[in-house]
């Protein structure tokens, strides 16, 4: 009896998706939108996303450490657990002392690429913005008044259209308050879906990695890319030597590039199957994509961290034939 109640519930919540709430086509663009200027330097729509992440940070932060207490309760709580619980994983990965070195670097990876994603699941994303008529898409969008000189827009729940005629490009109309046929260029959109966001951090993630594996190590960390010892004794063997250390070099410039396109093609991926679910089959659709999304946007910024951490673990803890670095990873 529950089957045929589920499946009419999911019919009718199709139905009235579609008659109702269907959203305005999807216009997919990879590149970030320009939505303010400051003086020459262009602010995109990602990076003032990132600016309300940092300051959603820094927020949860000061709430949690004010509420502070010997037994925490609470949000604090919930914060403390969560950072504990992360510390956790990083001393079990990397031990005691290079767990404290590298936990502030990890977790800051790991809590940033993290809220960024589920500040991208917001309903307000992709729906407020700059309105631009010229894409030569018709997508109706209501013309909102002007706030202290910016030019607001948003996407109705189920939108109209506006006929320009065929062959016309898209117009748009001079009153607030009226319809016309364009896109917007969204104020609020998921920092990760702009590819310099995740490239950023995985450069950092480079420099990280390599500084600690420098400083723990000493100068013979570098034989691990650059190793001509038994080249120059004529040794047979040194020709190998060298072609190892140049696959090992390659091998750890890639992986900015890897870290770069895993996280972006995830959470661009994710972003146009949300707007597609929204436009195709809205209530249905898009909430099993929100649930999937939810699940993606952890498992990515926990990956991002933990593959970090372990590059971080191997660097510190090289040693090369004669045993260099060992005793770096003595306790671990």
């Amino acid at each position: 009896m529950r089957l045929p109640i589920i499946l009419l519930a999911v019919v009718v919540l199709m139905v009235l998706g579609f008659v109702f709430v269907g959203g305005a086509s999807p216009f997919i663009s990879v590149a970030p939108e320009v939505v303010f200027h400051a003086g020459p330097l262009e602010i995109t729509n990602t990076m003032f996303t990132s600016w309300i992440v940092v300051i959603v940070l820094i927020v949860i932060a000061f709430i949690a450490g004010r509420g502070a207490k010997v037994v925490p309760s609470g949000f604090s709580g919930a914060v403390e657990a969560a950072i504990v619980a992360f510390y956790d994983i990083v001393v079990g990965v990397a031990g005691e002392k290079n767990g404290r070195r590298f936990f502030p670097v990890i977790a800051t990876i790991f809590f940033f690429v993290l809220v960024s994603n589920y500040m991208g699941l917001l309903p307000i994303n992709n729906v407020i913005g700059k309105p631009e008529p010229n894409h030569g898409v018709k997508q109706a969008v209501l013309d909102q008044a002007t706030i202290a000189g910016i030019d607001m827009a948003y996407i109705p729940l189920k939108p109209g259209t506006v006929d320009t005629g065929a062959g016309e490009p898209p117009i748009i109309a001079a009153e607030a308050g009226e319809t016309f046929s364009g896109v917007i260029a969204p104020y609020l959109r998921s920092v990760m879906t702009d590819v310099n966001a995740p490239l950023a951090i995985a450069i950092w993630s480079f420099i990280f990695v390599e500084f600690w594996g420098i400083t723990t190590v000493g100068a013979s960390y570098f034989t691990k890319f650059f190793n001509f010892g038994r080249l120059i004794r004529f040794s047979p063997m040194g020709v190998i030597d060298v072609f190892v250390g140049l696959l090992e070099l390659v091998s750890e410039l890639s992986r900015t590039v890897s870290f770069t396109f895993r996280l972006f093609g995830n959470v661009f991926a994710g972003e146009v199957l949300l707007l597609m679910g929204m436009f195709l089959v809205p209530f249905v659709l898009v909430d099993v994509f929100y649930g999937l999304e939810l699940f993606v946007g952890l498992i990515q910024a926990f990956v991002f961290a933990m593959l970090t951490l372990v590059f971080a673990q191997t660097a510190v803890t090289f040693s090369h034939g004669n045993g260099h670095g060992e005793e770096h990873s003595a306790g671990h």
